[in-house]
């Protein structure tokens, strides 16, 4: 969980700074961006869900893995994009940003053999890894809550409301 509230944050603290300069930057398109970055974690359904159940259930080979990847948020991204009508384009980009920062963050983590995951999928190829964080180390949570308290206290002092 503390890797999913660390996506979470991540747009949380690009995108409010950037509303303090752009006007038409609004909080519920922060908001929407968040979600964006939960995306590549919906991997995670196979804990409730296992691959096996589905590959029964259908008859054919199934994982959750591309979920993880690019075309995975491009996919679901455009599926929920649909749900904004008149906004679906916007709606659209703020996830991708949500989910490709996610993915980014991701691509940073250490790996015993120095190559990230296969986030780039469609793509056969695991970029090198700069293996910054570990993702069960505290500090990393620990940090990104205290700067995205900080980004909130600056964003509530500047008294300007943006909704």
């Amino acid at each position: 969980m503390a890797e999913l509230l660390t996506h979470v944050l991540v747009p949380y603290l690009l995108l409010t700074p950037a509303s303090w300069r752009f006007r038409w930057l609004r909080r519920r398109w922060i908001v929407i961006a968040m979600a964006g970055a939960a995306i590549p974690d919906l991997v995670k359904v196979d804990i409730v869900l296992d691959n096996a159940l589905i590959e029964s259930a259908t008859g054919l080979p199934f994982s959750y893995a591309p979920i993880s990847s690019l075309a995975g948020v491009l996919v679901i991204a455009g599926a929920i994009a649909l749900l904004f009508a008149a906004r679906s384009r916007r709606a659209y980009g703020y996830l991708l940003f949500g989910g490709f920062s996610s993915l980014a963050l991701d691509g940073m983590r250490v790996f015993a053999d120095g190559r990230a995951d296969f986030w780039l999928y469609p793509l056969w190829w695991r970029p090198p890894t700069p293996s910054l964080y570990v993702t069960s180390d505290p500090r990393v949570t620990v940090l990104s809550v205290t700067a995205a308290l900080a980004v909130f206290l600056a964003d509530r002092y500047r008294g300007e409301e943006t909704d």
